[in-house]
């Protein structure tokens, strides 16, 4: 369905706007495509010992923690101390962090390109550190060019936290059920939709721009 056609309630007798007015996409994993085993498995060739850095030194969990704004001196400095051996390769995490970034997931940019001609409004929802979103609004001219962006970092909180839903619909004043939000992990989504925001897990550009037209947003 295109915006100049019928709208959701099926009425063929004037044309209606999309039911959906604004987009907010995730930032790893759906728009840039972020691994940290795109560095690592450059620095630590074997791969059973890479596996044991990225679950044990350097986990998930940490990273969440920086995500969620903590200081990224004192938690190098805490992993250092928890992990002499692995001291240069931890400080690589915060260094050489760009390099795990293979670049933006493909299609997407086009994706972003076509919303923004059709005047939607587009928005970020990111769980990342303060430094690394300024980072990669520098590296990436396209991220600069959105609306707005909510970044765990900043806010102190990570998602699924219902917290942080609420800032990215208060700030920017938007209608939850009139709200398209792709991320690409199940929790994420499940999360927006408990707001009542129309949330779908992210799979790839294609498929996103299935549920785009879908929802009347492009063309198809």
């Amino acid at each position: 369905m295109s915006p100049s056609t019928v709208g959701p309630t099926g009425d063929s007798d004037h044309v209606t706007l999309p039911y959906v007015h604004a987009t907010v996409f995730d930032l790893g994993g759906v728009l840039l495509d972020w691994n940290p085993e795109y560095l690592y498995s450059s620095l630590i060739p074997d791969a059973a010992e890479c596996r044991y850095f990225l679950t044990e030194v350097c986990p998930r969990e940490w990273n969440a923690e920086l995500d969620a704004g903590r200081d990224w001196e004192e938690a190098i400095a805490e992993r250092s101390e928890r992990f002499p051996d692995y001291a240069e390769l931890i400080a690589a995490y915060h260094r050489r962090w760009d390099e795990m970034i293979a670049g933006p997931i493909p299609g997407m940019v086009e994706v972003l390109d076509e919303l923004r001609l059709a005047g939607v409004p587009l928005y970020v929802l990111s769980n990342i550190s303060a430094a690394k979103w300024r980072d990669a609004v520098a590296r990436w001219g396209f991220l600069g060019r959105l609306r707005g962006a909510v970044v765990s970092g900043q806010e102190g909180v990570v998602k699924p936290d219902p917290s942080i839903y609420r800032t990215l619909l208060e700030r920017y004043g938007l209608e939850p059920e009139r709200t398209f939000f792709t991320d690409d992990l199940p929790g994420n989504v499940e999360a927006a939709r408990a707001w009542g925001i129309d949330a779908e897990q992210f799979i790839d550009a294609a498929t996103l721009r299935g549920q785009l037209v879908d929802r009347g947003l492009l063309r198809g």
